[in-house]
């Protein structure tokens, strides 16, 4: 049985810490002084609280950090995967790798329209962002069918041109609201949405 006495010391140990904890916590460790005065001191350490940065403002930041990311995202895709291939003429038919380009523009259209409705969301939360960005929305929509296009090989240049055009405008209204915003390629994985 030599076993049974590190466990029982064990148990008695736990037992006395367990003991001394409940002991300290009942009895309130005060400073001495009547329990109103313990009172007062409680209210007034909850009535002052510690100066925090509000909530609006962090948010304004928070806002137009995502904003520049997602719009430097979608501007990235568009112009990598869209634009430049079109000016390239891989959209034209009988051109080489055209339908590898046109399956990477339609992914890439879906994605640019993904993210400039998410960072005409974001811009809601700062209000300079939200002015510059409000007249926008309509372009940004009209970006919702051109994907589909862009993988069938309808239209390719002017579906490209149309993507170019709102990108700039994305970026106008990010630049004159103090949230500039730079082109950023996402890998492909971002793209596929992986």
């Amino acid at each position: 049985m030599p076993s049974a006495v590190p466990i029982r010391r064990l148990f008695v140990a736990l037992t006395l810490c367990c003991a001394l904890l409940a002991g300290t916590t009942a009895c309130g460790g005060g400073s001495g002084g009547t329990k109103a005065e313990g009172r007062t001191a409680k209210v007034a350490a909850v009535a002052e609280p510690t100066p925090t940065p509000s909530a609006s403002v962090k948010r304004q930041k928070l806002a137009k950090t995502r904003f520049v990311a997602n719009a430097g995202l979608a501007a990235g895709a568009a112009y990598q995967w869209i634009i430049k291939p079109a000016k390239a003429g891989k959209f034209k038919k009988g051109a080489s790798g055209r339908r590898f380009a046109m399956i990477k523009a339609g992914l890439a259209g879906a994605f640019t329209y993904n993210r400039l409705k998410a960072a005409s969301k974001n811009a809601k939360g700062d209000p300079t962002l939200s002015k510059a960005v409000a007249p926008l929305t309509a372009g940004i929509e009209s970006l919702k069918d051109l994907p589909s296009k862009l993988r069938k090989g309808q239209g390719t240049d002017s579906a490209a041109g149309i993507f170019d055009d709102v990108i700039n405008k994305v970026k106008g209204a990010g630049k004159d609201a103090g949230a500039e915003v730079v082109d950023k390629v996402p890998s492909t994985k971002q793209l596929t949405g992986g």
